[in-house]
């Protein structure tokens, strides 16, 4: 059985700055999986969409190694909390909260998300 493709005309975006900046079309975040998005002032976010159909958005910079890889990162949940793991060093960050798992010292930025 083959699935069809979701098709919508939802976009999602991040607030930056108090307005609304659009990142992606909602049917490019497969579930489980990241996409990462330019920002304007030239930072990078990890955009992430869990199997609920939730959205999280985190910077894209891994704090322990500087490059700009958390949206290639492996999803799961630890305790009901979803993250992502770096694939560098596999750290984890809660995707709601930006807090490592690993290292109560190191947290990452979220942004508030939404589809429009």
């Amino acid at each position: 059985m083959t699935l069809a493709p979701e098709t919508t005309d939802l976009k999602v975006q991040l607030a930056l700055d108090g307005d609304w900046f659009t990142v992606c079309d909602l049917n490019t975040l497969l579930p489980g999986r990241g996409v990462a998005a330019l920002l304007p002032d030239g930072r990078q976010a990890a955009i992430f969409r869990d199997r609920s159909g939730e959205l999280f958005a985190v910077d894209n910079r891994d704090p322990f190694t500087g490059a700009a890889v958390l949206s290639r990162g492996l999803t799961g949940s630890h305790q009901g909390r979803p993250f992502v793991a770096s694939p560098l060093l596999k750290q984890r960050f809660d995707l709601a909260s930006g807090q490592c798992l690993d290292d109560e010292a190191v947290q990452v930025a979220t942004y508030k998300v939404r589809t429009a």
